[in-house]
């Protein structure tokens, strides 16, 4: 039989573990390489041979995406596999035109092909789009189970961004061990938290032996999804955040709907700053494609370490940096908090952007009000650092679930915006106790 000439398209992330699952010791493909979006500067480098395994002997190149139809025609390509997350159906479907215009066939693997096994008890957190809320929900997990007396261990979605034969297996329970691995702002907003709480973080990119490592030490694994990726292992619980701020979402983005559909509870997460239309409609959704799903209603109430610090201010408001960018919310509790602690004014960032942060704005046009806390190398935050040194304000409100000072020098008072899960009616304590006979 003939190897299937193949392209992966990717994000550094689901890309990988679909190439370790399903190609990497698999005779009847070859695959030719991997493209890339998203990621600034990852275009270019390779999937290393420590990686790639011994079909693949000189590693794979990874090219830009906006090379794809001319790779199709150059390397005779038979199929292309969509490899990455939070993309709405009809972008998803124009790539699928353009890879079949090509002449390959457009491929999406699903979780039969690409989970993996954990020997010990694995909830999943996944949410139908970027930025629902799935790190707080996986945090309050987190001390539900340490309360109860069980170890448990996080394994987070890769953001492997780095040097990728260093971050096969990395595992993170202080902060040495965030500038050990030279994390970037994106890596340390999911790490952070969890260290904060006590909790092992594993992450990196080959997740067989992360999972391995990982159930050596826990009672219970937790799988913190990244974006509405679903999960790399099979569950044994799976908890989907919905948002009621982009309400209708849950069935126009891939592979979100694919979480909604699969998800054991559906968690509609900020309902205390949502229209009780939009709650509804979610329940209507879920209702008709899950009607199975248990349904946790819950607050997502913010709360500043000095709210007299805010009001009558004018303040420069940071957020979440993926949750306003491919995520496509313009805003998020940072502007949430300014509003609720009176600040006078919350300015207008962009006159004061620099490089990579003034390109994210060209990129990101919906984006007014807000500064995204954007850091994928030591060049952007550089330059955010720059963004903030500029901005004509009284205050810096940082909503990002870091300490943005740990990384970057701010030269103006810094008030830290703070928002947890909580749960009306039906709580994850019940459910968890149930599942687990805690």
């Amino acid at each position: 039989m003939k190897k299937r000439n193949v392209i992966i398209m990717g994000a550094a992330g689901r890309d990988f573990h679909n190439f370790n699952t399903f190609f990497r010791t698999n005779e009847n493909f070859n695959v030719v390489c991997f493209t890339a979006t998203q990621i600034p500067d990852i275009a270019g480098r390779k999937y290393p041979v420590e990686l790639s395994g011994e079909l693949y002997p000189n590693g794979i190149p990874i090219y830009d995406e906006k090379d794809l139809a001319k790779l199709i025609k150059e390397y005779n390509i038979d199929e292309v596999y969509f490899s990455y997350s939070d993309i709405n159906h009809v972008d998803l479907m124009h790539k699928a035109s353009l890879v079949q215009a090509a002449g390959a066939s457009f491929m999406l693997l699903g979780p039969k092909d690409t989970q993996i096994k954990c020997n010990k008890p694995l909830i999943s957190v996944l949410a139908v789009r970027t930025g629902c809320g799935k790190s707080q929900t996986t945090r309050r997990i987190v001390e539900i189970l340490r309360n109860a007396g069980k170890k448990v261990v996080v394994i987070r979605h890769p953001m492997p961004y780095g040097d990728l034969s260093k971050q096969i297996a990395e595992r993170f329970e202080t902060y040495d061990d965030l500038d050990k691995y030279e994390c970037t702002i994106e890596e340390r907003e999911e790490y952070e938290p969890h260290i904060d709480r006590g909790a092992i973080v594993y992450a990196g990119v080959d997740y067989e032996k992360i999972i391995r490592q990982a159930e050596q030490e826990a009672d219970i694994v937790l799988w913190d999804g990244g974006n509405n990726d679903f999960s790399f292992y099979q569950s044994d619980l799976i908890f989907t955040v919905a948002d009621p701020l982009r309400p209708g979402h849950e069935m126009l983005y891939y592979p979100g709907e694919t979480n909604f559909r699969s998800a054991d509870y559906i968690i509609i997460n900020k309902e205390d700053s949502a229209r009780p239309d939009d709650i509804d409609l979610i329940l209507e959704h879920a209702k008709e494609v899950n009607p199975n799903a248990g349904i946790i209603h819950a607050n997502s109430p913010v709360k500043v370490e000095k709210p007299e610090a805010i009001k009558g201010k004018r303040v420069l408001v940071i957020e979440d940096g993926p949750t306003l960018t491919h995520g496509g919310m313009k805003y998020g509790a940072g502007y949430v908090a300014a509003e609720k602690f009176e600040a006078s004014e919350v300015i207008d960032p962009r006159p004061y952007a620099v490089e990579s942060i003034k390109a994210t704005y060209e990129k990101y046009n919906h984006l007014e009000k807000i500064l995204p806390a954007m850091g994928y190398g030591e060049k952007q935050m550089k330059d955010l650092e720059k963004t903030i040194a500029n901005a004509d304000c009284d205050v810096v409100l940082g909503a990002t679930p870091i300490n943005l000072e740990r990384v970057i020098h701010i030269d103006k008072p810094y008030v830290r915006v703070y928002y947890d899960l909580d749960e009306k009616g039906t709580s994850l304590e019940d459910i968890l106790k149930k599942k687990f006979n805690l």
